[in-house]
């Protein structure tokens, strides 16, 4: 299936394979948006069905003539998959396609590297890419393939140019690695110096766009940037949350956002960031309630929390944006319970951008802060009373 945009401005044309696994985005809704934060307008979207990725093309001959003649007709000048490529197959397709072709794992290190801002966030940027780089180095030096005496010489130019590139990426790695040890020291010592104010900590996780910035700002009066598009945030920025009469001191950090299919690279990288999540007392999971993959973006967040080590911390789940719902769907309560991973979840509704229900959250989050036990303990509404069908 093929759709056609009528923008015709930095074209590039976005490619989805369903391989017969759940989540398949047959409309590449998530990709256009991730390009478009990356700078890219796409023009096609082009979508089929296969059995399994084929070894040298991953979507086949036929379809890629397909894509080649769309190309050309839409003066294309990207060619953007929404599944990761081997290395292989990116050259085999840019040799056939006769066009730059890139991947969403290498779609999301861009966008990073455009927003990374703090010096810990660069370094955290720089190691995925390179990471990512150091197994495609033989597509970067395709082009000398012609001075090493054909298939089967070994020892030639291009040959040696991969092994010289490979061992410089090898010690940049090694060096960038080093650097954010020292990093996660640093904040290892923000930490311990919290916890010994009694500190108690919460930290803003949830899909990309759902709204955690906006939720913060609202929450401690910051001036953090938010935005209505992915990733807008990738810095982790904490701040002291005053709830009143709280007995403890409260901080409030806001983090990086997740998206289906987060690069492993990345889950990697930015472990300095994430473990802001993973030493919290409480997670504030962030959900737009107004999209209607809510569902879907609450378990793959749920599936980082796992990759990081931090599922079992406790939860408290706010439906963000519920001033985008029509009046249908509108909650019948301010609070109740969502199931996660079939375990009755305390969910609040909220909107930070107009300021409702905010009132109810920090009464909720004053409670738990003076408690002891971060476990949350709210009652567990019938399914008939947890408002509307969110």
């Amino acid at each position: 299936m093929t759709t056609k945009p009528s923008s015709v401005e930095a074209p590039t044309i976005l490619v989805g394979v369903d391989l017969g696994l759940p989540n398949f985005d047959g409309e590449l809704e998530e990709l256009g948006l991730l390009a478009q934060t990356a700078g890219m307008t796409p023009v096609a979207r082009v979508t089929c069905k296969r059995r399994a990725p084929d070894a040298a093309l991953f979507i086949g001959s036929g379809k890629a003539d397909e894509i080649k003649l769309l190309a050309t007709q839409l003066g294309a000048q990207e060619i953007l998959f929404d599944q990761s490529l081997s290395p292989g197959q990116q050259r085999n397709l840019e040799r056939h396609l006769e066009l730059p072709v890139n991947d969403r794992t290498f779609l999301i290190l861009e966008i990073f590297a455009q927003r990374a801002r703090s010096h810990e966030g660069k370094l955290q940027v720089e190691l995925a890419r390179l990471q990512y780089l150091s197994t495609r180095l033989v597509r970067r030096w395709s082009h000398l393939e012609r001075q090493t005496g054909g298939a089967g010489v070994r020892g030639g130019p291009g040959e040696k140019q991969i092994e010289l590139d490979r061992r410089m990426i090898s010690e940049t790695i090694k060096r960038t690695k080093e650097r954010l040890v020292k990093v996660k020291k640093q904040r290892q010592t923000q930490r311990r110096q919290r916890e010994r104010r009694d500190a108690f900590n919460i930290s803003l996780i949830g899909y990309t766009n759902a709204g955690k910035s906006t939720l913060f700002n609202a929450l401690v009066k910051a001036r953090a940037y938010a935005a209505d598009q992915l990733f807008a945030t990738l810095d982790t920025t904490t701040r002291q949350l005053y709830l009143g009469e709280a007995a403890r001191s409260v901080s409030l950090s806001d983090t990086v956002g997740f998206i289906r299919d987060l690069p492993h690279g990345l889950v990697d990288a930015f472990q300095a960031t994430l473990q802001e999540a993973i030493d919290a007392d409480l997670l504030l999971h962030v959900v737009d309630a107004s999209n209607p993959n809510f569902v879907e973006q609450i378990a793959q967040v749920q599936q980082v929390l796992v990759e990081i080590g931090a599922a079992d911390i406790p939860q408290l789940l706010v439906f963000n944006k519920i001033d985008a719902l029509d009046a249908e769907h509108q909650p019948v309560r301010v609070e109740d319970s969502f199931e996660i991973a079939g375990v009755q979840t305390p969910r609040i509704f909220v909107s930070a951008k107009n300021m409702l229900g905010m009132q109810e959250l920090r009464a909720r989050l004053a409670q738990l802060a003076s408690t002891e036990a971060a476990e949350p303990e709210m009652p567990v509404y019938s399914p008939d009373s947890s408002g509307a069908d969110l």
